[in-house]
């Protein structure tokens, strides 16, 4: 790249997990900035290279090169985790390495610490680069203004769907239960919104719990609970679908108390962190769920198949519905247009686009200054849209256990008096 551009430049890059729509903010950016004059660089696999100086991973972008990957899936320039804000050394490398290639402008595209990079970037840079961060996640938990979701999370609740409902009918066909695990830590969306639209017989997602943490036992129970109501229906099968947010909820303490670290560690690779906490990212949730309440149906004459499927991989890098490929086709121009505004040479922003119109919202704003991260938007339990999704689903409710001739045959279908049915499942409602 020379050292003296003819004219200016817009760096755009990518961090963080893939989400359905990234090439198409990357086409529209280019498209609509090249149209304004701009060159545009494209800098392949977001901070990682630029944080070494490095900038032979930098490429020139034209509108051949983009546009006939708008509606496909993946990143045309990769992506990386890197985060040059750990390291005031890592962050003059990338302020250099933007000023020797001229850069003026800069997009990126990703969650949180890909935002908090971009803040810090527009904060050091005092005034000579312009930011603007395109969010993503097929979680949906940034919080952007209520009803607006971030790109790739209708894409990734569609195709999740498409697997749900085909399981839902293998569950029916073969006379077996599934329990999916959807992506989604901090927040249960994409977990609530597969499931509600796929009729899943149970969704459970960490928000319903208020913050209390909660036992693996009682996770197991709760969808049991469920199970039983079924056999009571005729309908020995179903869906269960669990937001991976739950070990969270369940946390150190509560897997601690299930069972030893040499059981645990059938479920995945047992790590600590430097604080002796466990790592629950390494841990086979669904498997473990599975084999718990396989092992407590032997008892409750509940013989059945099951089995557990993680989804989430498979839904991030695939090509955007059209929902997410219009919806960035907006963000990408909307993130041009605020560069080139007033407004972004008093403030770097997180590009949103509310009832049609471009609303960029200021990274101080957005930021928690303590974590360093976004404030999670998490699912509302106390929403009419929730209320909706759990009057569907099939889970013990607090009217079974107040009345006697349904108490009486819940109990029966698993050989239970009615005091040990209420012992043990009253407390779930």
């Amino acid at each position: 790249m020379p050292d003296s551009p003819p004219r200016e430049r817009l760096a755009i890059l990518v961090g963080g997990g893939p989400a359905p729509g990234i090439n198409g903010v990357i086409a529209s950016v280019t498209i609509e900035a090249i149209n304004r004059g701009i060159e545009v660089l494209g800098v392949r696999n977001g901070y990682q290279n630029l944080v070494k100086g490095d900038t032979s991973k930098v490429q020139v972008l034209t509108v051949n090169d983009v546009a006939p990957y708008f509606n496909r899936g993946g990143s045309m320039l990769g992506t990386s985790r890197t985060n040059p804000a750990k390291d005031p050394a890592h962050m003059a490398n990338v302020l250099e390495s933007f000023r020797k290639l001229g850069v003026k402008y800069l997009v990126s595209i990703g969650g949180d610490d890909t935002a908090y990079s971009g803040s810090q970037v527009y904060k050091q840079a005092k005034g000579a680069i312009k930011v603007a961060h395109v969010p993503k996640t097929i979680d949906n938990d940034l919080p952007l203004p209520p009803g607006i979701p971030t790109f790739g999370f209708e894409t990734a609740r569609h195709l999740g769907v498409q697997t749900a409902r085909a399981l839902q009918e293998d569950a029916r066909t073969t006379t077996r239960w599934y329990i999916i695990i959807s992506m989604g830590r901090a927040a249960g969306h994409l977990a609530l919104g597969i499931g509600k639209a796929a009729a899943a017989t149970l969704t459970i997602i960490p928000e319903e719990f208020r913050g209390t943490s909660i036992g693996l036992d009682q996770l197991c129970d709760i969808i049991i609970g469920s199970m039983i109501k079924r056999k009571l229906e005729g309908k020995p099968y179903g869906l269960v679908v669990l937001a991976e947010g739950l070990i969270e909820s369940i946390g150190e303490k509560g897997l601690s108390a299930a069972m030893s670290d040499e059981e645990l560690s059938r479920y995945g690779k047992i790590e600590r962190d430097p604080h002796g906490h466990l790592r629950l990212g390494e841990i086979e949730f669904g498997r473990m769920v599975r084999d718990r309440i396989s092992r407590q149906l032997d008892s409750l004459d509940l013989k059945t198949t099951m089995i557990d499927k993680d989804l989430g991989y498979e839904l991030r890098c695939a090509d955007p519905i059209p929902f997410d490929a219009e919806y960035t086709r907006d963000l990408g121009y909307g993130a041009v247009k605020f560069l080139l505004s007033e407004e972004s040479a008093k403030y770097g922003a997180i590009v949103s686009v509310v009832g049609g119109q471009l609303k960029p919202l200021v990274f101080e704003d957005m930021i928690d200054p303590k974590t360093l991260r976004m404030r999670p938007r998490i699912v509302d339990v106390d929403s009419v849209s929730y209320e909706a999704a759990c009057k569907y689903m099939t889970r013990l409710e607090k009217k079974d256990f107040e009345d006697p001739a349904t108490l009486t045959a819940l109990a029966g279908a698993v050989k239970m008096t009615v005091a040990e049915f209420k012992d043990r499942f009253e407390k779930l409602v």
